[in-house]
């Protein structure tokens, strides 16, 4: 499942300007257990954005692999483009603490800090690779705007994280119905395919080719309450471990976010 948070982040609500800041609640499904469960709080308005995901692994997934981890990013708009200023992601795996802090300098990424060492577990990514990127939470609210204004989920973002480098695409696949299940959000949506592919960062001890390969998966977009943006409803995506894994909103609601912009 290497790819469904960003992909998450690629695909999560464009909140048309003055928006009030919305939360978002959803769990993360796979062999019929619950893996992961995720919160998202999205700020966004004409003059830039403030995005922050909190997820944690459950069930049988938090026995094999416990963690959790906060991620937030702050930026501005620059005409068409997602200007990030901070990123920071914290958290701790299988009981070891994790860290990655961004800033931009001239529209590139500068690590600040990255706990464990970029070396230690992964090839580094090369300074060339790392140049126009920005990270998923950032490319979330830069693509998300397409479904917002047009209506249409195409869209496609380089992405640096600090320790690996990825494409990823989105195109729309049509409508469609989703039907009542577990409690979860359920009635029209527009539905999205989309791809991701790691280009460098690669574990040192995983097969090239097994980590390149391009994973897809479906998203399905919608309003979940009148007045509310598009936001992602269910998204599908196949993982390595429990087969194709499904992620549900749960509950979708106003949020009042502190300290705005600063």
């Amino acid at each position: 499942m290497r790819f469904l948070l960003p992909l998450l982040a690629l695909l999560l609500p464009g909140l048309p300007a003055a928006a009030q800041p919305v939360r978002a609640v959803y769990d993360v499904y796979a062999a019929g257990m619950t893996v992961l469960q995720l919160e998202a709080t999205f700020d966004v308005s004409a003059e830039g954005y403030r995005v922050e995901t909190r997820f944690r692994t459950r069930g049988i997934a938090a026995t094999f692999v416990p963690g959790e981890q906060v991620s937030r990013v702050q930026g501005q708009w620059s005409g068409a483009a997602a200007t990030p200023g901070r990123y920071l992601s914290e958290g701790v795996w299988r009981g070891r603490a994790r860290r990655i802090l961004l800033a931009w300098q001239d529209g590139d990424p500068q690590v600040l800090a990255l706990e464990p060492e970029e070396t230690e577990e992964r090839e580094a990514v090369p300074v060339a690779d790392r140049r126009g990127t920005i990270d998923a939470l950032s490319a979330m609210a830069l693509l998300s705007r397409n479904v917002a204004r047009d209506g249409a989920c195409e869209g496609a973002a380089q992405v640096f994280d600090g320790r690996r480098r990825s494409d990823f695409a989105s195109s729309t696949a049509g409508r469609e119905r989703i039907r009542p299940w577990r409690g979860a959000w359920h009635g029209d949506a527009l539905r999205c395919a989309f791809e991701g592919r790691q280009v460098a960062g690669f574990l040192r001890d995983q097969a090239r080719g097994d980590a390149a390969t391009p994973q897809r998966g479906t998203a399905w977009i919608a309003a979940p309450f009148p007045g509310a943006p598009p936001i992602p409803v269910r998204i599908e995506i196949p993982s390595r471990w429990f087969g194709t894994a499904t992620a549900v909103l749960l509950e979708a609601r106003p949020s009042a976010v502190a300290d705005r912009r600063q």
